[in-house]
């Protein structure tokens, strides 16, 4: 009888992929790494749902019995990296059985073991965290016999560690399970999604020059980008323009004060100036060379500084690449760091509402108490949008970490759960009832525009200035930092 599943090559298979919408099981003959006969490989692309698309591989040997699974992404890198905390009390066997998808790239840790398992140790999977530390434990048992005729005081050693891993296995002991991903994409359930998990902090960073080597991005490249940064903010800051080739100045003519000094040498009208220099745009752009986030082909990166009113001085920065198409901005706060944290409230009642402007920097959390939702300091990142478009931001984010939300293996009550919670986040954008945005921002970077000219009159939005706990400045880093050799340098300078 002929297989249903044809064994192909991998290039045939290749094409394939590229090729259908809908993707086929593909079948690959491969070497088995046990017996050195030959094994088939099963390959299929997919798509888990409001998460990733990955590529899930099964081996199985005919001749040995030996068989493995794994998952490699298909996807992009994500622009940073996610650490993912997760403490597990005793006793408590569901929180053992929460899905985990784990990289090429994460490293995993226990540190009440002082327990690592590195990204070389297990590939990308799909599993649950008790699976993942069975499989740290057979791996670790495997050679013990040998290892008990050859250094006896190393399997005996090994033996007392087995036995409290085994012990968190079972749920006896709390411990806390970590999950580090430079690339971003690996994930941790939450069943309480779309609300908080006390259990559960997820935080995201920006990664570190080894880690963007270990991940394929040109290091060198990116460091003479952050460089060329730093110069071009401090020819912007101080007022100077760049001497070189590669960094340069673009005046705008057309906009900001260029045509601001114009109008109002036309028109002669105070309101004019007003309303011209109330939101203008620099005299100046800097271009400077960068590399490609998604590609890492040599891109340019433009960046100006400007002055939002009611707000700060900020430096815009916006970067586009012509080989892939990949785009970003951010926005960076001037200036030094500030004493006091804010708090920022709105009461949306109208579609004017809607339409602020809106600047969320990414040590801000979010809160709207009318749905019970809040977001973590990092999620999102920086943007810089509307009210209504944060809104669409944080819908498309919630389905987009929480990839297990419309799974199979979703039950009827939390499946129903999630339903009422989309639509109860759509009709904020209805406005069939007044709600409040709650922006809370410990670094005070993040800004809610009024609606009136005036800020005091605006009585929908309020600003709250409060002192930051200790806890919050160590999360910062700022416990830590000593400014006393500059304050030297600056007197001396003085």
């Amino acid at each position: 009888m002929a297989s249903r599943d044809p064994i192909v090559d991998v290039g045939s298979a290749v094409e394939a992929v590229s090729a259908d919408d809908v993707l086929p099981l593909h079948q690959i003959e491969s070497l088995c790494m046990r017996c050195e006969e030959n094994g088939t490989t099963r390959l299929l692309l997919t798509s888990i749902p409001h998460f990733r698309e990955i590529v899930v591989m099964a081996f199985e040997c005919p001749h040995c019995g030996e068989r493995n699974n794994e998952v490699q992404f298909a996807g992009e890198l994500q622009p940073r990296g996610c650490l993912y905390r997760l403490e597990v009390p005793s006793g408590d066997q569901k929180m053992l059985n929460r899905q985990v998808i784990k990289s090429d790239s994460a490293t995993i840790k226990i540190p009440e073991l002082d327990f690592e398992i590195p990204p070389e140790a297990q590939r990308g999977k799909l599993s649950t965290i008790e699976g993942i530390l069975l499989r740290a434990v057979d791996e670790l048992q495997a050679l013990q016999e040998e290892r008990k005729k050859v250094v006896p005081e190393t399997a005996e050693a090994l033996d007392q560690f087995l036995m409290k891993l085994k012990s968190y296995v079972t749920g006896d002991v709390p411990f806390t399970f970590i999950l580090d991903d430079p690339a971003g994409n690996s994930f941790i359930e939450n069943p309480f999604a779309p609300s908080s998990d006390p259990s559960l902090t997820i935080k995201f960073y920006e990664r570190t020059p080894e880690q963007q080597e270990a991940l394929g991005f040109l290091v060198d490249s990116s460091q003479s980008g952050e460089h060329e940064t730093e110069s071009a903010i401090e020819a912007l800051t101080d007022g100077r323009r760049g001497d070189s080739n590669e960094t340069k100045g673009e005046p705008h003519g057309s906009i900001g004060a260029v045509a601001g000094h114009r109008a109002i040498a036309q028109g002669n009208s105070e309101e004019v100036a007003a309303a011209l220099f109330r939101y203008s745009a620099p005299e100046e752009v800097m271009t400077f060379p960068s590399t490609c986030g998604a590609c890492s082909v040599r891109c340019e990166t433009r960046m100006f500084v400007t002055k939002i009113p009611y707000f700060q001085e900020v430096i815009v920065m916006a970067s586009s690449c012509d080989a892939c198409g990949y785009r970003s901005s951010e926005l960076k706060p001037g200036g030094r760091i500030p004493e006091k944290g804010k708090k920022i409230k709105v009461c949306v009642q109208s579609v004017g509402d809607l339409s602020r402007d809106v600047i969320k920097s990414d040590t801000a959390s979010v809160k709207i108490p009318e749905i019970d939702l809040e977001l973590a300091s990092g999620t999102l990142g920086g943007v810089v949008t509307t009210i209504e478009g944060l809104i669409t931001k944080i819908s498309g984010s919630l389905e987009r970490v929480h990839g297990f939300t419309f799974g199979d293996s979703l039950d009827d009550q939390r499946r129903s759960k999630w339903l009422e919670f989309r639509v109860r986040l759509n009709k904020l954008l209805s406005l069939e009832e007044p709600w409040t945005l709650i922006i809370d921002d410990a670094l005070a970077n993040s800004f809610v525009a009024p609606i009136t000219d005036a800020l005091e009159n605006d009585h929908q939005l309020t600003f709250e200035e409060y002192v930051r706990s200790w806890e919050q400045n160590e999360e910062l880093g700022l416990n830590d930092m000593d400014t006393s050799a500059a304050d030297v340098d600056d007197s001396m300078t003085n």
